[in-house]
């Protein structure tokens, strides 16, 4: 977590990891000027059916992804915690150990759109700035009024602000749409099919080596 530049965080189950993940953190990467896009993957999500895969397997597959890549990286705190992996918590502790350095996490527009039901959401923008990525069938504009409120004034156009202040801010972000689903992937091994071109190689070995998917229904 070395630097000084925003710490861009990108966090999800990983199960596994694919291209859909990693391009579009290099994207808002290389837009907002950071060094590194930090994967996150989480341990107990709490706003989804918990993965069948341990935790310990979809960390190794994301350090598998990032390995040989400066611009990646992997924050193991929430795999490896107990308990229900709020990113709120996440937040909390990142920012106890970088003071004001600016945060910016990237969430799917999916997800965005429902940032209102998140755990402590509001605790959220008092910690991080937010980089919410237009994905297919959901729009940015359309929001809840309660959050549309609550975002009066923090949307941003311009990358500097995520450099002038630690947190706050929401800034949009069109990237190039891949269409590739970990459920996808899984049920492709499950049927001895290759994933092969849909995610890193090590991490296409990595899933072969230890067997995982294959009794995926």
């Amino acid at each position: 977590m070395e630097g000084t530049g925003p710490l861009l965080l990108l966090g999800g189950t990983f199960d596994p990891v694919h291209f859909g993940h990693l391009r579009p953190g290099e994207e808002v990467r290389q837009r907002v000027g950071a060094e590194r896009v930090v994967l996150v993957p989480s341990g107990e999500p709490p706003h989804r059916t918990a993965p069948k895969t341990p935790a310990a397997h979809r960390l190794a597959m994301t350090r598998k992804a990032v390995s040989g890549h400066p611009t990646l990286g992997v924050l193991d705190w929430e795999a490896e915690a107990s308990g229900p992996s709020y990113t709120v918590r996440t937040l909390e502790w990142l920012r106890e150990r970088l003071g004001e350095r600016p945060i910016l996490i990237i969430i799917g527009s999916d997800a965005f759109t429902q940032l209102n039901h998140w755990h402590q959401w509001e605790r959220m923008l008092e910690l991080t700035h937010i980089a919410a990525v237009r994905r297919p069938g959901t729009s940015l504009e359309a929001l809840d009024p309660e959050l549309s409120g609550a975002l009066e004034g923090r949307w941003t156009k311009d990358p500097a602000v995520l450099h002038e202040r630690p947190a706050g801010s929401v800034m949009a972000f069109d990237v190039t749409r891949l269409d590739i689903s970990a459920t996808a992937i899984r049920t492709m091994v499950a049927a001895g099919e290759s994933p092969r071109f849909l995610l890193p190689q090590q991490v296409e070995e990595y899933i072969s080596a230890h067997g995982l998917y294959r009794q995926e229904p």
